[in-house]
């Protein structure tokens, strides 16, 4: 039985703090998605909060304190974390950096 190691990605916040994200896993990753939203589709964000502090951001271990009052801090690691699941930040790694993504 091999074990696999699930891709991290190193996030650094505007206000310049660092995080690690790791991919819990396909299957993981698909219920994390379908108990994050409400019965119209939508995420949120309570929801997401808690997911993504439990299963995807791994370093440091965060609560919701974690974030004092930075409102801001929050939405940022959050929506960073849950595009990292998601698989929608993969192509900014290769070369969107300097605005040509054609």
């Amino acid at each position: 039985m091999t074990m696999t190691n699930f891709k991290q990605k190193d996030f650094t916040s505007k206000g310049g703090k660092a995080y690690k994200f790791q991919f819990p896993g396909m299957r993981a990753a698909s219920q994390i998605s379908d108990r994050t939203k409400n019965k119209h589709g939508i995420p949120q964000e309570e929801k997401l909060g808690d997911e993504m502090m439990k299963h995807v951001i791994v370093q440091p271990k965060l609560s919701w304190d974690s974030f004092g009052d930075n409102k801001k801090e929050f939405n940022e690691v959050i929506t960073a974390a849950y595009h990292f699941l998601e698989g929608v930040d993969e192509d900014e790694d290769e070369g969107e950096e300097n605005g040509n993504d054609q």
